[in-house]
């Protein structure tokens, strides 16, 4: 099987200045949700990736991490919340 991913094209949707502090929320999520999973899988924090000792460096708190590794978070909540819109949902804080 080979599988072609098609995500919907949201790159005309944009994203109101008011929405950052939400983008790094979201980003920071990400990162916890990723990094509680592989936790609960038993990796450990290693200075270098080594998937047989279940060891990777970004195991840290998002703050910690280079900002090459919050770019890719930031990139997956951006994605999202013009996902959303673009779905015709608004986002707005109570």
């Amino acid at each position: 099987m080979s599988y072609q991913p098609q995500p919907i094209d949201v790159g005309d949707v944009a994203i109101e200045p008011s929405l950052n502090a939400l983008v790094e929320a979201l980003a920071e999520n990400v990162h916890d949700t990723w990094a509680r999973g592989r936790l609960d899988q038993g990796w450990t924090y290693g200075p270098a990736r080594d998937d047989a000792a279940k060891k990777h460096p970004c195991l840290v708190p998002y703050a910690d991490l280079p900002e090459s590794e919050r770019d890719y978070d930031r990139n997956t909540a951006k994605a999202t919340i013009q996902f959303i819109l673009s779905k015709g949902f608004e986002i707005k804080k109570r």
